[in-house]
């Protein structure tokens, strides 16, 4: 009986510990979306540049993108975000992967068009060296 105690408060000390971790993940990773738009909103390219991997590459409603050509259109003033609100979002964790999925109602344009609306999106991050960044992102503007 004492052998079965100490197996069963062993396990759920594993198991405390390891929904500890990933409730950590999901809350670094939803800061990192945040921070993502509020800089995107500033136009702040060096956080951007911290959140979004050198080989990261983007599909969205304006067809694909690189890190290089996204940071060049928002420091020209070719990509613009006026104003965001983040919906709900949910993180997975697969090890040292994790897929956000989330939506946002936003104010933006690009080349002077405007591609304002309501998006839904998805942001595959991986940890590499100790960090997160995200390595691909997906959005799709929903019709009214």
């Amino acid at each position: 009986m004492k052998r079965m105690l100490t197996i069963l408060v062993m396990v759920l000390a594993c198991t405390s510990f390891v929904l500890g971790q990933t409730g950590t993940v999901e809350q670094a990773l939803m800061k990192m979306e945040r921070d993502w738009v509020d800089a995107a909103s500033k136009a702040d390219v060096a956080t951007l540049g911290g959140i979004i991997a050198d080989d990261w590459a983007a599909q969205g409603t304006l067809g694909p993108t690189t890190k290089a050509e996204t940071l060049a259109d928002i420091k020209s003033g070719t990509q613009k975000l006026d104003s965001i609100t983040l919906g709900e979002m949910k993180v997975r964790v697969f090890g040292d992967v994790a897929v956000v999925t989330g939506s946002d109602d936003e104010k933006s344009s690009y080349k002077g068009k405007d591609t304002s609306g309501h998006y839904v999106w998805t942001d595959v991050f991986a940890k590499r060296q100790g960090k997160w960044q995200a390595v691909a992102s997906h959005g799709t503007l929903v019709a009214k």
